[in-house]
This record gives C-alpha cells, sequence and structure tokens, in this order.
C-alpha cells in the first residue's frame, strides 16, 4: 500500500469541511431488508422527482441494490442519531420495531424526518464506486425538526444565523 499524495490528504480533508445531510438508504432484494447511512444523497431534478447518492460496490449493500428495481431514502433529524450509528457501524441494522415493509416492498423507517420511495433509473459504475439516480414513486414528510449532519467526522446541527433573506 502507498502513502496517500498531497492531493488524496487535502481532498479528505476539504470534504471532512464540507457539512452533509445524513440519511439512510433501504432495499429489500430477495426477502432480505439491506441498508446503510449515505451523506451523498442530493436532489438532481424536481420534474420528475429524482434524486441521487454515491456508494461503494465493496459495500455489502452493493449487491442489493445492483439488483433491485426500487429503493428507500430516509432523511433523518437529531433524534435519528443512534439510527444513523447503527445503519453505519453495525450489521444488525433491522432487528427490532423500527421498520417495516412499505410500497415495492421497501424496507421504511419509523419515526424519521421523511422517507421517499424511488425507482432505480441508471446505475453509474466507475472503478470501485457507482452513482445510483433513483425516480420517486412514493414518500411522507415526518415532523419539520432540526436535519443531523455529518461534519468534521461527527454528527452536528445547524445554527442560524442573525441574517434575513
Amino acid at each position: 500500500m502507498t502513502d496517500k499524495t498531497p492531493f488524496e490528504r487535502t481532498f479528505k480533508e476539504m470534504f471532512r469541511r464540507h457539512a452533509a445531510g445524513v440519511a439512510i438508504i433501504t432495499v429489500n432484494y430477495q426477502g432480505e431488508p439491506y441498508g446503510f447511512t449515505a451523506t451523498s444523497v442530493a436532489s438532481l431534478s424536481a420534474q420528475p422527482p429524482r434524486f441521487t447518492f454515491n456508494m461503494a460496490r465493496s459495500s455489502s449493500s452493493w449487491p442489493a441494490v445492483a439488483n433491485a428495481t426500487h429503493l428507500g431514502v430516509h432523511m433523518l433529524g437529531l433524534e435519528n442519531q443512534a439510527l444513523a450509528d447503527r445503519f453505519a457501524r453495525t450489521k444488525d441494522r433491522f432487528g427490532g420495531d423500527h421498520w417495516e415493509l412499505g410500497p415495492h416492498e421497501v424496507p421504511i423507517l419509523k419515526d424519521v424526518a421523511g422517507w421517499l420511495i424511488g425507482k432505480i433509473q441508471m446505475r453509474l459504475s466507475f472503478e470501485n464506486n457507482a452513482v445510483v439516480v433513483v425516480e420517486v414513486v412514493e414518500g411522507e414528510v415526518g415532523d419539520d425538526g432540526s436535519p443531523l449532519l455529518y461534519h468534521a467526522g461527527g454528527y452536528g446541527q445547524p445554527v442560524p444565523l442573525d441574517y434575513e433573506i
């Protein structure tokens, strides 16, 4: 294994400083639920409603994402930090009653800021990574609370500024 180049170190440090919303992607493949915490979810278009996310193809969830037709994205609020940790750090992601099967048999997490179910439109593989494009077909918005953010290697929350637009 080689040492990281200065550009790789700079890249990692820059993105540690870039705050991102925390979400969980879920998918049902061959009757088994899969899921993982993601900070790469982004809106792609409003008409039709589409979003994207990135993932490593070495992820244990990749075979499910690579072969399923529908998946879910769950936006997390501050009260969902334990759930984010569970899907990021443990293998027991679906033990318990914190989820249920939803539309298109996609696992839906309970008590999150909101969720969307989408039909996978495209998987673009690049080296060990993939960009996934999803068109929304169902969804529900939960309570309007503070979003859970990931920044500098830990979770955080937005702080209002004394500025109005």
